[in-house]
């Protein structure tokens, strides 16, 4: 059959509904999804988020996945991280969550994993599904077809996030939640319940036309709001979640956004509290923050590349406690080394909740640098572009540069990441350094030799 082979990412599998990804290529996801895993005769998670396709989709691969003999467990409407910790909790298979996570409300995709909540990447799951369907060798309906249930895992994952804190000795906080109409509306105040938080709730109705602003908070303009939110209610902190509330964004008391990897250093800085000498993960774009935090507080810090596909196999095989990145992934080793948000933020809170001090005074300490965010360029030919830029700073010297994700050059005094997006002809850019001055110069060669 003739489908856009683009929708099939690195990561998961996403597409504008129904002009690329429609209910016969959802039915077929979810036939190739067990033929290619084995799964028939065993039962499969399948849930969704709020989107206005989300429905329709989950009910055609649910029937794909039954058509091949699999048995299902529906959730329903929950956050990706949920589905996560169903596959894990009630070891069952396999696992697909229906969702576009941040991207407009036109888009929706499939998250997959399999067994231990195990995701699925391009080369290890998703790359076979789609040759699978485009090669005509997907083998027909089983002669027994599956069952569905349907199951309510809400108040059992709270439990499970609340068994990452302890909820002993919290002071009261009162805490702005925007969930832009994504799935943190549903899944947040079950938790909530049993802390002595106050929740000041933006956006909590699920609704996936968004008619408030797009559920992508790494994007400034979406954060704007609840920024002026947090200093007008006198707030201790506020947080936003993305549409399918596995990643979250903070900020701070002063209406400050905090970085996604200073989220991550100070989740570390709590599970280090917890698992003295824990071994953690954080990608090649984190702040130095990160790493000094954690070889300080005598933590194993390991550098890795971007991805949570890359990251969720390196944290099992050095059996690491936290992995973080700067786009607001956090993942943990007892959440299955699956991702979720809602975790970020109740170990956040819980070390604002331990002390006298605002959410910035636990971040001045740990937080010496200047960073530039990340800047995208689009670019005519990626790595050619990349060779000039490592061949400038090479014949210039007096530098440190590796390949672990992109290029990453390194005077010891600032640095700084380029790399290619998967998906898009641009470059990502990030820098940092000791001081604004020292930031935006380099921040402004790099970006003419990038733009030249």
């Amino acid at each position: 059959m003739m489908i856009d082979e683009s929708i099939f990412k690195a990561y998961d599998i996403r597409g504008v509904y129904p002009d690329s990804l429609d209910e016969d290529l959802a039915r077929d996801i979810g036939r190739a999804f067990v033929n290619h895993l084995g799964l028939s005769g065993s039962r499969v998670v399948a849930a969704r988020d709020m989107r206005l396709s989300g429905e329709a989709l989950q009910k055609a691969f649910i029937e794909g996945v039954t058509e091949s003999g699999a048995d299902v467990v529906d959730l329903g409407m929950v956050s990706t991280d949920a589905m996560y910790f169903a596959v894990g909790h009630l070891e069952e298979h396999g696992g697909a969550m229906i969702t576009a996570s941040h991207n407009p409300k036109q888009y929706n995709g499939l998250k997959l994993c399999r067994e231990n909540a195990i995701a699925l990447s391009g080369e290890e799951g998703i790359n076979q599904i789609r040759d699978l369907i485009t090669s005509g060798k997907l083998p027909g309906p089983s002669e027994f077809s599956g069952s569905v249930e349907e199951s309510d895992i809400t108040d059992e994952y709270a439990k499970h996030c609340l068994g990452f804190i302890d909820t002993e000795n919290l002071r009261p906080l009162k805490v702005v939640v925007d969930a832009g109409n994504g799935m943190a509306g549903k899944m947040v105040p079950p938790i909530f319940k049993g802390l002595p938080f106050e929740i000041i709730p933006m956006y909590f109705d699920l609704d996936g036309s968004f008619p408030n602003h797009p559920p992508n908070p790494i994007e400034p303009e979406n954060m704007e709001e609840l920024q002026k939110r947090v200093i007008a209610e006198g707030a201790d902190f506020g947080v936003a979640f993305d549409g399918d509330a596995d990643r979250c964004f903070l900020v701070d008391e002063n209406g400050k956004t905090v970085s996604g990897d200073l989220v991550a250093t100070l989740v570390a800085r709590n599970v280090l509290e917890k698992e003295p000498g824990a071994t953690i993960l954080y990608n090649a774009i984190c702040s130095k923050a990160m790493p000094e935090l954690i070889q300080k507080e005598g933590g194993r810090a390991i550098r890795t590349q971007v991805g949570h596909s890359i990251i969720k196999p390196r944290m099992r095989e050095h059996n690491a406690a936290f992995g973080g990145e700067h786009s607001g992934h956090f993942y943990f080793r007892d959440n299955y080394f699956a991702d979720s948000g809602i975790i970020a933020m109740l170990t956040a809170a819980e070390l604002v909740a331990r002390q006298d001090g605002p959410l910035s005074a636990l971040l001045e300490p740990i937080d010496p640098y200047i960073r530039s965010g990340e800047i995208n360029s689009e670019v005519g030919n990626q790595s050619e572009t990349m060779k000039n830029i490592e061949d400038f700073y090479e014949k210039r010297g007096g530098v440190d540069m590796d390949h672990l994700d992109g290029l990453t050059v390194d005077s010891g005094d600032w640095w700084f990441n380029l790399r290619p997006s998967n998906t898009e002809p641009l470059l990502r850019l990030n820098v940092e350094a000791p001081d604004e001055s020292t930031m935006e110069r380099v921040r402004e060669e790099v970006l003419s030799l990038v733009r030249s």
